[in-house]
C-alpha cells in the first residue's frame, strides 16, 4: 500500500512538470519604441505651361563676342524681362535650308514669335511666315514686311561717324583699315559714316577697306588684318560677325583696334583698344514681345540708335587722350541735339560725284542700298 501512494505521488510530480513545459515561456518587458509622427512630403505643382514660347536663331556661336553674341543677350533679357517665356535658341546656322528646317521645328514646338538673326534668314523666314499666319516672325537687319513679318535692328551710322571722329584723332600714319565681310549696302553706309567722322577731324586720313568675303571665317580675318597693316594702317575696325580675331591680331601687332557689333569685343585688346560700338537690343525685343503676349503687335519697321537704347559705345581704352574721349562726346552731343547730321550735304562720292546735294540728307530706306563710297575711302563699293 505504501508502494503504491509513493507511485501515486511520483506520477503527480512528473505531470506537474510536464505541465510546466508546455506553458509559455516567460518573455521580458515589452518597451514602446517612441516613433515620429508621419510628415506630409511636399511635391512640386505641375510646371506651369509657358505664356509664349520664342524661338530664336543665330548664323554663328551665341559666345562669338560679336554679333551672334549680341543677339543672343537681347533675346535672353526678354526671359530676364517676362520669366513666364520659353526661349528655344539654335546658333550656327548660316544657310537658308538650315534656316527654313530649324524655323520649322521650332514652330512644331510650339513657337509663337520667332526671331531669325542673319542675313540669310530673311527670305527662309518670309516664306514660312506666308505658311503659318499664327507665327509672328522678327528679323534682324532685314527691309521685307508682311502681315506677320517685321524688321527690327539698330542704327549704327551714328555710331560709325563717332569712332570715325576718334580714329581720326588717334591715327598718326593717316591709314585706318576697315575689314568688311561683303560690299553690301549697309556695310558701305558704316564705312562712309566712319570716314565722314575720320574727315571731320583729320582730312588727311584715309579709310581702306578690304573683303574677306566671309561672315565668320577666322583665318581671312586674320591674314586680312595683317595685309592692312603691312600696307601701314596703324588702326582698324570691321564689319564681320565676330570681331575677336581682328582685334587679337592687331592687339598682338601694337595696332590700335575699334569694335563693332558687342562690348565685349574690348576683352581682346587690353592695351590698343579705343572704343567701339555695339547692339543692346534687350528693351526692344522684350517690347516686341509683350506686344505678342497681349496681341497688339503689328508689323512695324523698327530702327533705333544710341539716344534709344538700342546701341551703346564701349569704354575707351587706356591709350585714349582725355581731348579724344572729350570731342567724341561732344559730337556725340550734337548728334542727339540735331545738329549734328551725318550724312547731311554735300556729299562727294570717291570719283567726285555729288551724292547728296548742298542741303538735303540721305535718307534711311536708302542707306542699305547704296552701292558707293564717300571721298578718302581707298577700295571697290562693288
Amino acid at each position: 500500500m505504501k508502494n503504491k501512494s509513493y507511485l501515486i505521488l511520483a506520477i503527480c510530480l512528473s505531470f506537474v512538470v510536464m505541465l510546466s513545459a508546455c506553458g509559455p515561456a516567460a518573455t521580458e518587458p515589452v518597451t514602446e519604441v517612441a516613433t515620429e509622427a508621419p510628415t506630409e512630403v511636399a511635391t512640386e505643382a505641375p510646371a506651369a505651361e509657358p505664356c509664349l514660347i520664342i524661338g530664336a536663331l543665330y548664323g554663328g556661336p551665341m559666345n562669338d563676342a560679336g554679333y551672334n553674341q549680341a543677339m543672343h543677350e537681347a533675346v535672353m533679357a526678354i526671359k530676364t524681362n517676362i520669366p513666364c517665356v520659353e526661349i528655344i535658341e539654335a546658333e550656327n546656322v548660316p544657310d537658308e535650308a538650315g534656316a527654313t528646317t530649324t524655323m520649322q521645328n521650332m514652330i512644331d514646338q510650339g513657337a509663337k514669335l520667332i526671331f531669325p538673326t542673319a542675313f540669310n534668314h530673311q527670305y527662309p523666314a518670309l516664306t514660312l511666315s506666308q505658311s503659318n499666319p499664327d507665327v509672328i516672325f522678327e528679323h534682324a537687319g532685314g527691309w521685307e514686311m508682311g502681315a506677320n513679318f517685321a524688321n527690327f535692328f539698330g542704327e549704327p551710322p551714328d555710331g560709325w561717324y563717332l569712332m570715325g571722329v576718334a580714329a581720326g584723332m588717334m591715327t598718326t600714319s593717316n591709314k585706318i583699315g576697315f575689314v568688311a565681310a561683303f560690299p553690301l549696302g549697309w556695310t558701305l553706309t558704316f564705312v562712309n559714316a566712319f570716314e565722314l567722322g575720320v574727315q571731320s577731324v583729320n582730312p588727311e586720313a584715309q579709310t581702306i577697306v578690304s573683303y574677306t568675303f566671309a561672315w565668320g571665317d577666322a583665318t581671312k580675318d586674320a591674314d586680312t588684318t595683317n595685309a592692312l597693316i603691312n600696307q601701314g594702317c596703324d588702326v582698324i575696325t570691321m564689319h564681320v560677325d565676330s570681331p575677336a580675331t581682328i582685334i587679337s591680331t592687331a592687339e598682338s601687332r601694337s595696332v590700335y583696334s575699334i569694335g563693332f557689333q558687342n562690348l565685349a569685343a574690348q576683352q581682346f585688346a587690353p592695351e590698343y583698344w579705343i572704343s567701339g560700338t555695339g547692339f543692346t537690343l534687350g528693351g526692344t525685343l522684350t517690347w516686341l514681345a509683350s506686344m505678342v503676349l497681349d496681341g497688339t503687335w503689328t508689323p512695324i519697321f523698327v530702327r533705333c540708335g544710341i539716344d534709344d537704347g538700342c546701341m551703346a559705345i564701349a569704354p575707351f581704352g587706356p591709350r585714349v587722350p582725355q581731348e579724344v574721349k572729350d570731342l567724341v562726346a561732344e559730337k556725340q552731343a550734337e548728334i542727339s541735339a540735331g545738329t549734328l547730321v551725318v550724312f547731311k550735304g554735300p556729299i562727294v562720292d570717291q570719283d567726285g560725284t555729288i551724292r547728296v546735294a548742298e542741303g538735303e540728307v540721305l535718307s534711311s530706306e536708302v542707306m542699305g542700298s547704296v552701292d558707293w563710297f564717300v571721298q578718302g575711302v581707298i577700295g571697290s563699293p562693288k
